[in-house]
């Protein structure tokens, strides 16, 4: 049985979730059918019992609902039918006149959580590793089992809101503190005895929204207090989500309309709310990649089956600049032992100095201690010395985009270290395996590209030269899971997988501006699209300059292999920017956006209209033009790497273009983009911008092939 039913002496039953076959609790056709079972054994015995505790037998006390299990189905009735269901059981559970006390001995998330808010009262093992809360909405949901209507009549609008439409997880602490749960225990015995004693202590428990006198903290929403904000609160959440996520304005919705009815009427509008949101597209693209793909990812999907795990005791990093610097905190805040290396003492010392600048924040704000601080940062040694790279398992070369310079480094540092020893280049473009020409054990290079804030960016690109060995690759993989980051692994090739397709986004909005198209409207475009920064606005941030030094290496490199580079639209307009109008982008204080030196507000340069705008007043395209072109191009590029062999298979494509460089989440990827798009309508968009904007809109011919044998990504 998924739950075990026990009943001491005293009365109380202990109701032990232990559901068979899974390393943790969840809510599944299985689960649902014992709970059934449990509800209905209860009321047979009600008489004879005096309390009941729900517990688990799991590390977890239940991780939610099974989502793998939801997205098979797509019918709305399937979902409103299993919500209800669920609820009318938990609602037997909170009203059937005995206590209830949910003694959570681990991480209670979603339907787990929702568990626990049917209990009259909610106890806790004080871990900080355990987490709480109601994350529906990072899925594309809401809490579908009474979590919405509960934490609002729990905390009242405003608190409840915060939590559930950002997806809030808690530790025990903060949840107490917070008023989600009632008491703290220090271990599962003194869990079960503080849950036995308030049982017999508390004969009558019942809710607090099924108390006569009860009154909604803060107010209801026809309460003039609150009644006078709430007419904003739609604008403010479209402002923030440009309405292409249904799932927080659900929540909203049912927050408030279900604060205006009876308990039983607003159960019933949450689950109304859940279904069509289970049904839905975005819900089903953000569990494809956020659920399914990125846990196969984390679980090693594409690490090669090579038994050794990697330890790292000692790390290199080479270049102090700031990707280098913000490497090596990584490194020293996940436990290793860090040399920042550069040409000058001065120089790596700054680099060291933002590890310290962030460490200091972080105590600031109370989210680590001064001795844990300095932990990290003595784990930091700053150097101008290579015999300090001397039993490193691995080292990262962080230097500037030049072949020549990175081949001195390497081999300057390969004379330092072990014949074992990693060697790997952060690069953004440049081909791993010319770069490992410049190696004596090519075996043991590869590429790591990280994104720039390295200490904020989730995702690392692992990239696979024509000599790279499955031992280095799987060492690699485990050095980026043990510095916290998620890895995926593409094979080597100009711009790899990531600033390959990022490149088109920005060269695409480029090529708009250049066209004569409103500079205005193209960021626009990208917003509503679903990226986090326009692509003018982006390519400032990236430097204008640096875009003309990687075209101009890119040049070179194709003449000496006897090619010629493609032309494209925007390389006319880069070139203006910065040859003749001096404006490299952000860092250099000027691009498409002009930058106020005493630190105003940042906005689109009004040269833009003089050198770039049309003379015809009806040029502009109309803005789902402009999000085709900015969203195809990306989707497009996409399928060529994994026509090409650089992209090893789908979920690193999905994963990469979100966490890389912030492809619209709420379509799931750049390939998810395609399914949810619908493939043949893909196709025959692509041709029809193909005929207007030239051959980077081609159609694949492994796209064409896919719709040919009815396949999708």
């Amino acid at each position: 049985m998924a739950i075990n039913y026990n009943k001491d002496e005293q009365g109380i039953v202990t109701l032990t979730l232990d559901l068979p076959g899974k390393s943790a609790n969840v809510v599944n056709k299985v689960f649902g059918e014992a709970f059934k079972a449990t509800i209905a054994r209860l009321q047979q015995e009600k008489d004879s019992i005096k309390g009941i505790i729900v517990t688990s037998a799991k590390e977890t006390f239940l991780a939610g609902a099974d989502i793998d299990e939801m997205f098979k189905e797509t019918d709305a009735k399937f979902f409103f039918d299993r919500a209800q269901e669920f609820k009318a059981g938990l609602r037997y559970l909170e009203t059937q006149g005995k206590p209830v006390v949910a003694a959570i001995n681990g991480t209670a998330l979603g339907a787990g959580f929702e568990i626990a808010l049917a209990c009259h009262r909610r106890i806790v093992i004080d871990n900080p590793k355990i987490q709480l809360g109601l994350p529906e909405v990072t899925l594309g949901l809401l809490p579908g089992g009474g979590g919405v209507t509960k934490v609002v009549r729990l905390l009242g609008l405003q608190p409840a809101l915060a939590y559930l439409g950002e997806g809030k997880k808690v530790a025990p602490s903060q949840a107490l503190a917070d008023g989600l749960i009632h008491e703290l225990a220090t271990d599962k015995m003194h869990l079960i005895e503080k849950a036995t004693a308030w049982i017999l202590a508390n004969p009558s428990a019942i809710q607090p929204w099924d108390d006569r006198g009860y009154k909604m903290p803060g107010g209801a929403p026809n309460t003039p207090k609150v009644a006078s904000v709430l007419p904003v609160a739609p604008a403010m959440l479209a402002k923030k989500t440009l309405n292409n996520y249904p799932a927080p304005l659900a929540i909203m919705c049912v927050a408030v309309e279900g604060a205006l009815v009876d308990f039983d009427t607003a159960t019933r509008i949450e689950s109304r709310y859940f279904a069509h949101l289970a049904s839905g597209k975005v819900a089903k693209n953000m569990i494809k990649v956020f659920w399914t793909q990125l846990n196969a990812l984390n679980a090693g999907g594409s690490r090669p089956k090579v038994e050794k795990k990697g330890q790292f005791k000692k790390v290199g990093v080479i270049g102090a600049g700031m990707m280098g610097s913000a490497i090596a905190y990584c490194c020293a805040a996940s436990g290793i032992e860090t040399v920042l290396k550069d040409v000058s003492q001065e120089a790596a010392d700054k680099g060291k100095s933002y590890s310290d600048n962030i460490l200091k924040k972080r105590v600031s704000k109370g989210k680590s201690t001064k001795e844990k601080a300095d932990e990290v940062l003595n784990r930091i040694k700053a150097t101008d010395n290579y015999d300090d790279l001397k039993g490193c398992d691995l080292v990262i070369e962080a230097v500037f985009e030049n072949r020549e310079l990175k081949a001195q480094v390497t081999k300057e540092a390969e004379a330092q270290i072990a014949e074992t020893a990693i060697y790997a280049s952060n690069t953004s473009t440049l081909p791993i395996t010319g770069l490992a020409v410049a190696s004596s054990r090519p075996k043991n290079f590869i590429g790591l590209h990280f994104f720039s804030p390295a200490d904020k960016m989730p995702l690392v690109e692992i990239i696979v030269g024509k000599e790279t060995s499955d031992e280095t690759l799987a060492m690699a993989f485990d050095f980026v899971k043990a510095i916290k980051k998620t890895p995926i692994v593409v094979n080597d090739s100009r711009g790899f997988y990531t600033s390959r397709c990022f490149a088109t986004y920005v060269t695409e909005g480029i090529a708009m501006l250049g066209e004569g198209n409103n500079a205005r409207s193209i960021e626009a475009a990208g917003l509503q699209a679903g990226m986090p920064v326009g692509p003018l606005a982006l390519t400032d941030e990236v430097s204008l300059s640096l875009m003309a030094h990687i075209r101009k290496q890119t040049i070179e490199d194709f003449k000496a292999e006897g090619k010629t580079i493609p032309d494209h639209p925007a390389y006319a307009v880069t070139e203006k920017m910065v040859n003749e109008l001096k404006r490299m982008g952000k860092a250099a204080g000027a691009g498409f956006y002009e930058y106020p030196k005493d630190g105003g507000k940042k906005h689109l340069w009004s040269g833009l209209k003089e050198h770039f705008a049309s003379k015809s007043t009806d040029t502009d395209l109309p803005q789902s033009e402009m999000i085709d072109r900015l969203m195809f191009i990306q989707a497009i590029e996409t399928v060529r790497c994994l026509e090409e062999g650089v992209l090893r298979n789908i979920p690193d494509a999905n994963i990469g273009s979100i966490f890389g460089w912030g492809f619209a989440p709420f379509k799931g990827g750049t390939l998810q983009y395609i399914n949810d798009y619908g493939l043949k309508a893909f196709i025959a968009r692509a041709h029809q911008l193909h005929s207007k904007y030239g051959s980077r809109f081609a159609v694949p011919a492994y796209l064409e092939k896919m719709a040919a044998e009815g396949r999708e990504f």
